[in-house]
């Protein structure tokens, strides 16, 4: 147990060379960008509306289409189905967002900066469980606006729950739902933490040096 441990101790004390530094800095850059793009994207036809409706969701806002026309249109039509109101106020991960996408920008360019390997899986796990908090709660918030349709509605329809990827049919309506550029670039921004692991992972480690004097 005790050499198990001095093992991970040693590995999260090796150094990160240059290549792994650089790819924490595009890491960084790559969070910074995923600020200007939407993250996830939900489009929606029907015979009424062949153009189609559409609704981006970003870190921090909620944009309708046609300069923010399809998002009230999607609320009316929501409305005959007794779903709530889409509201950015109801996204309260929204009001965290912002903080934690910069937070990752900061922890990136110390982890450059300081160059070991605890900082970056530190980061990457306080980056995946974010990452899988903010996939959980998108899912809860579709599933209680699908499922919480008011009875007195001048339509009634099956409680559902929107999908999260891919295409479904709602009533007379094609809903498809997919992830952005902004969503991407966080992918991007795993992948390069794992990366920068990897590269670095031969490194010396300083205890194992000192241990061997």
């Amino acid at each position: 147990m005790n050499r198990l441990l001095r093992a991970e101790y040693a590995f999260l004390q090796k150094p990160l060379n240059g290549w792994s530094r650089v790819l924490l800095l595009l890491g960084a850059l790559l969070v910074a960008g995923s600020l200007y793009f939407p993250l996830w994207r939900l489009h929606l036809v029907a015979p009424q509306y062949e153009e189609g409706l559409e609704m981006t969701i970003h870190a921090y806002k909620i944009v309708g289409g046609n300069d923010g026309q399809d998002l009230k249109e999607i609320n009316m039509l929501n409305h005959y189905i007794g779903m709530k109101t889409i509201s950015e106020a109801d996204f309260t991960e929204m009001q965290v967002m912002p903080f934690m996408l910069g937070l990752f920008i900061l922890l990136s360019l110390r982890a450059a900066v300081f160059g070991y390997m605890g900082a970056v899986v530190d980061l990457f796990v306080l980056a995946s469980y974010f990452g899988l908090f903010s996939i959980g709660a998108f899912y809860y918030r579709l599933h209680s606006y699908g499922h919480n349709l008011d009875p007195h509605a001048p339509m009634n329809v099956e409680p559902f729950t929107p999908l999260m990827f891919g295409t479904q049919k709602i009533a007379n309506f094609t809903q498809s739902s997919f992830p952005e550029a902004g969503t991407y670039l966080l992918w991007g921004f795993m992948i390069l933490l794992i990366l920068a692991l990897w590269i670095s992972r031969k490194e010396p480690s300083p205890v194992s040096s000192s241990a061997s004097r």
